[in-house]
């Protein structure tokens, strides 16, 4: 089954819209304003946070040993990248123990966790995880081109353009294809995931 490349598909345009956004495009050349990527960093360790707790969840309910390893390489992959995140707090004098959700991560948290909680069936909750993973591997390797090592941005755009981080991708792609079924629930969750991600873009552009 190829669950994973037909929701994508589907959910293209989105994604071109997120590739497109100012701030994306001020990530890849460098141009992005200091402050609108402070705020970006503060909000996406909140929802790096939740996402981890998402795949502890299907790690602690994988149906078998494949799975539990599956899973436990993604969640650790989940805490590099908060190593990321920290490193860039401490740049930007961001006190991650001290930040309020604004409404757009709070909205994606929320959706995760109702996801997480409310699913019948593991292919749902992937399905609302797989298109972050999916739309930062395209990002970087997209923004990568642009980018250079004067780019103040680098990391960021290194980080999600990296072997690794696009084999991660692969990864959960692989589980989303494996355990879910293509239901119309996973191809809604797939797609309310997508224009979050549009959203937690433009919530840290226009700094509400």
């Amino acid at each position: 089954m190829n669950h994973a490349a037909d929701f994508w598909k589907e959910a293209a345009p989105v994604a071109g819209k997120c590739l497109a956004h100012p701030f994306v495009q001020g990530l890849g050349d460098g141009s992005l304003d200091r402050e609108k990527y402070r705020r970006f960093i503060a909000q996406d360790a909140f929802f790096l946070e939740a996402f981890a707790r998402g795949y502890a969840h299907c790690l602690a309910s994988s149906p078998d040993r494949q799975g539990i390893y599956e899973f436990h390489r993604l969640l650790n992959g989940v805490f590099d990248e908060l190593q990321l995140h920290a490193r860039a707090a401490k740049e930007l004098d961001i006190d991650l123990d001290r930040v309020e959700p604004t409404p757009a991560a709070l909205e994606y948290t929320g959706f995760l966790q109702e996801t997480i909680e409310n699913s019948t069936a593991a292919g749902e909750t992937l399905a609302a995880m797989t298109p972050c993973m999916r739309l930062y591997a395209y990002l970087g390797a997209e923004l990568a081109g642009s980018s250079t090592p004067a780019n103040p941005y680098a990391e960021w755009v290194d980080t999600y353009a990296s072997q690794d981080f696009q084999e991660l991708a692969e990864l959960l792609e692989t589980l989303l294809d494996r355990y879910g079924t293509g239901s119309a629930a996973e191809r809604m969750n797939y797609q309310r995931a997508m224009e979050l991600e549009l959203q937690f873009f433009a919530a840290a552009y226009e700094g509400v």
